[in-house]
């Protein structure tokens, strides 16, 4: 009989997934990236995902992870990222929150400059005359 070990679940959303745990992943998903079904090769950069992204009410615990690489990752969290802000926007909306407007002064237009005369070409090399 194989030996059941507990769920991992992180103390804090940034608490470090020990190397066992991401081992125990890995192998749970046949060494395939999670966002591409593609097999990741030794040496490949790849990265822990939240299937359901925290930011977006997910949980850090180990059944909420899956391996991605990172080309596939980083476009995946940016586009949660937008979810989230508009999100966010639309609920501060309904109530009532506004982002405050900060208006950066801007210096007085200062009066058109004077503008100098021009001055005379200046000679760049002295005429050498050589005695015959």
């Amino acid at each position: 009989m194989a030996r059941k070990v507990a769920e991992w679940v992180g103390k804090t959303p940034d608490s470090k997934v020990p190397d066992r745990v991401r081992l125990r992943i890995f192998k749970a998903y046949e060494g395939r990236c999670y966002l591409s079904g593609r097999p990741i090769r030794p040496g490949e950069a790849w990265e822990l995902e939240h299937k359901v992204a925290l930011i977006l009410g997910g949980e850090h615990r180990e059944s909420n992870l899956a391996p991605a690489l990172s080309e596939f990752h980083k476009p995946k969290t940016a586009a949660e990222m937008k979810i989230k802000a508009k999100t966010d926007a639309i609920a501060k909306k309904h109530l009532g929150i506004k982002r405050p407007k900060q208006r950066i002064p801007s210096p007085p237009k200062s009066p058109k400059p004077v503008q100098k005369p021009a001055l005379p070409p200046r000679q760049m090399f002295k005429e050498v005359r050589h005695a015959d």
